[in-house]
């Protein structure tokens, strides 16, 4: 085979490895997305679409810090010792439309108990739309801009990672991942991943 043909297949692949990529971090916007992972990944899929792992096998969060949408510093590391909950979401995405007030509402009323939320705005190529989104649906906790979706490259694979918009982490106080969902969430859904995390001593 020619070096220019195996520039050509090997230029293919790339694209292709890219276009995989970008339908799966895009694949739950409209559907619910699916959960996956293959191996022994640590965590449990439940029947109600929230993946939990027991509190001795669970994974560090990485390193997610960075501008939030209205230009201020934020490291999640420093909610160490908070439950905090994680949501991924776009302002062009009609199911995080369709949460962000329960999501909200769910903040409102566990914030003096130790939990924070934080969002993660990815894939809004200028800040407008997103904070326009939070003016809309009341949003009042902080969301890291990620325009690009680094930050959700930073999960390890088999890992209880944000594979989709939206997805949806519980990161316990030690600052290690204990339950993710990829599909919007109810009221209720948060409070059922949120509330075991919660009582955990």
């Amino acid at each position: 085979m020619s070096a220019a043909r195996r520039a050509r297949n090997r230029t293919a692949l790339l694209a292709t490895s890219g276009a995989a990529i970008a339908a799966l971090l895009l694949s739950a916007c409209g559907s619910g997305g699916t959960s996956g992972g293959g191996g022994d990944t640590n965590f449990v899929a439940g029947a109600d679409g929230i993946d939990t792992v027991e509190k001795g096998r669970r994974t560090a969060a990485p390193d997610l810090s960075g501008k939030t949408i209205d230009g201020k510093q934020l490291d999640v590391a420093d909610y160490k010792g908070k439950v905090v909950v994680l949501n991924v979401w776009g302002s062009w995405c009609g199911p995080c439309r369709a949460e962000a007030k329960n999501l909200e509402t769910v903040y409102q009323d566990t914030k003096g108990q130790g939990v924070q939320f934080v969002g993660i705005n990815t894939r809004d190529t200028s800040t407008g739309p997103a904070l326009a989104f939070e003016k809309e649906f009341g949003v009042t906790y902080p969301s890291l801009y990620d325009p690009t979706g680094k930050l959700m490259l930073r999960f390890e694979k088999g890992t209880l990672n944000p594979q989709a918009i939206p997805s949806t982490l519980v990161i316990d106080r030690d600052g290690k991942i204990a339950a993710r969902t990829l599909q919007p969430l109810s009221e209720e859904k948060v409070r059922e991943m949120l509330d075991p995390v919660l009582a955990e001593k």
